[in-house]
C-alpha cells in the first residue's frame, strides 16, 4: 500500500479524550512528562515539533516513508506516510497473513499492551454501526480499508514513542496504533515498509495524541523533494507562515481526511471551465485523481496543445496510461517540460490563491526515457465525484495541515535540507 491508498473509515465521531498516565523509563525526563489535562494552549508552552527525514519518491518507488521508533526498548519501523488515513499501524510478530518478508527484528510484538473496546480512543476509531466489540472489556480490533484494494487488520495497542523535540526534550509518550496481522497488498509487489504512520485529522492519527497531550500544536505538514526524500514534522514552531498561501479546510465533520475547495482548474493561465472541484490532499497516493469530467477536460486541453510538437503518444510504455515518446529518450521532465504548459488550482474560497503546478508537477519519466501524465481518471478506480492531489503535485513544497486553525497551506521549499530548530 505505498502507493495509492486512501483510508475509508472517516466516521470517527466520538470524543477522545486521552487520560494516560505515563511513567518513562531510563532516560526520558519526568520533569517533561506531557500533562494530559493541559488545554491546546498548553503546546504553547511546550512550543516545539518533532521533524523525521523521509525515503522514497514518486518514480519508481511510488512512496515516500519515514523511521520510527517503537516501544522500550525502542524498534525502529519504516512506514508509509499518509494524511489520508488516521490510523498508524505496524507489522505484528504474530502468526501474520500477507505480511511483507520481515526479519522479526521489524515486527512488532504485543506485551499484554492492547486496547480495551471501553478506551476513548477504540470508541472514538469505531463508527457506532461498525463497532465490532461486544462488551466494555474486549480486545480492540480494527480494520482499514484503502481505495487501492489493500487493507490491513488487527488490534489496537498502546505503547512508547521515543521523540526528540525541536526544544531539546526527549519524550517518550505512550500513542495508541495499530498491530496487524492480515495483511492485503494490491498489485505484484509488496512494499520493503512495515506499515502506515496516519497523519489525518481524525482521532486516532497521531499528530491529534501529541496535541492532547499538550505536547505539540495539532500541526502536521511535510516537504517532499522531486530528488527523493524530504522531512516530515509534528508541530508548528519550524514553519514560517509569511510566506504560505492558504485555504480553509472544509467544514465537514465527517471527514478526517484533509479536504479543501472548491477549486477552478486553470490550464496555462486560462479558465477551463471545470469548477466546483472539492480536493483532498494525499501524501498516500503517488499520483493525483481527477473525477472523470476535470480529467477528460485536462487530458483534451494537453493533447490539443501538443498538437504539432515533436512528441507522439505511445501506447507501448505500461508505466502510467498516458505516455509521450520524443525523438529521442528523455533524461529528466526538464527535458520534456517545454512541451507542455502550467496548470494551476484557483481556490473559491480563499482571495488570490492558486496552486500553482508547472509540468514537473504533473509528468514523470519512465524507466523507458518516454514522459507521462500524472494525472489518473479517478472514475475508473471507484473515487467517483472525489479528486486527490497526490505526492507528484506537492514536491518541492513545504505542505501544511493546521488543524489548529483549520486550514491548509503550501510554499515553495528545498525539501533537501532539513529545517534548524
Amino acid at each position: 500500500m505505498g502507493g495509492d491508498k486512501r483510508n475509508r473509515v472517516f466516521a470517527l465521531t466520538a470524543l477522545l479524550i486521552l487520560g494516560l498516565s505515563v511513567t518513562f523509563p531510563c532516560c526520558f525526563s519526568a520533569a517533561n512528562q506531557p500533562q494530559t489535562k493541559k488545554k491546546s494552549a498548553q503546546a504553547n508552552k511546550f512550543g516545539s515539533s518533532a521533524v523525521f527525514p523521509l525515503h522514497g519518491n514518486v518514480y519508481p518507488l511510488g512512496y515516500y516513508s519515514v523511521s520510527i521508533n517503537i516501544g522500550y526498548p525502542a524498534k525502529r519501523f519504516d512506514l508509509d506516510i499518509d494524511t489520508g488515513s488516521d490510523l498508524t499501524w505496524v507489522q505484528c510478530d504474530a502468526p501474520c497473513t500477507g505480511c511483507t518478508k520481515q526479519p522479526r527484528e521489524y515486527l512488532y510484538k504485543p506485551k499484554n499492551n492492547h486496547l480495551q473496546c471501553g478506551d476513548p480512543l477504540c470508541v472514538a476509531f469505531h463508527s457506532p454501526a461498525s463497532d465490532p466489540c461486544k462488551t466494555p472489556d474486549d480486545q480492540c480490533d480494527y480494520e482499514v480499508e484503502y481505495a487501492d484494494q489493500g487493507s490491513s487488520l488487527g488490534v489496537m495497542v498502546n505503547d512508547y514513542f521515543p521523540l526528540k523535540f525541536t526544544n531539546g526534550s526527549q519524550l517518550g509518550p505512550r500513542l495508541a496504533f495499530g498491530c496487524g496481522y492480515d495483511q492485503k497488498y494490491p498489485g505484484p509487489n509488496t512494499p520493503p515498509t512495515t506499515g502506515v504512520i496516519g497523519l489525518g485529522k481524525g482521532k486516532a492519527s497521531i499528530v491529534s495524541q501529541l496535541s492532547r497531550m499538550g505536547l505539540t500544536r495539532n500541526v502536521v505538514g511535510h516537504c517532499l523533494s522531486g530528488q527523493g526524500g524530504g522531512f516530515l514534522f509534528l508541530g508548528d514552531d519550524l514553519v514560517s507562515f509569511s510566506r504560505v498561501m492558504w485555504t480553509p479546510m472544509s467544514r465537514n465533520s465527517m471527514e478526517n481526511h484533509y479536504s479543501s475547495g472548491p477549486a477552478e482548474l486553470v490550464f496555462n493561465g486560462k479558465s477551463t471551465g471545470v469548477k466546483g472541484l472539492s480536493l483532498v490532499f494525499d501524501s498516500g497516493s503517488s499520483y493525483t485523481y481527477f473525477n472523470s469530467q476535470a480529467y477528460k477536460a485536462v487530458v483534451n486541453l494537453v493533447r490539443n496543445d501538443l498538437d504539432g510538437k515533436p512528441i507522439k503518444e505511445t501506447n507501448e510504455d505500461k508505466s502510467l496510461p498516458i505516455c509521450w515518446k520524443g525523438r529521442k529518450p528523455f533524461k529528466s521532465v526538464g527535458d520534456a517540460k517545454n512541451f507542455f504548459k502550467p496548470l494551476a488550482l484557483s481556490f473559491i474560497n480563499a482571495k488570490n490563491v492558486q496552486l500553482q503546478l508547472s509540468p514537473e508537477d504533473y509528468l514523470i519519466v519512465s524507466k523507458h526515457g518516454n514522459v507521462c501524465f500524472g494525472i489518473l481518471n479517478g472514475s475508473e478506480v471507484g473515487l467517483e465525484n472525489l479528486n486527490i492531489i497526490g505526492d507528484i503535485m506537492l514536491l518541492d513544497k513545504m505542505l501544511i495541515y493546521d488543524n489548529e486553525n483549520q486550514r491548509i497551506g503550501w510554499a515553495p521549499a528545498n525539501c533537501n535540507r532539513l529545517p534548524k530548530s
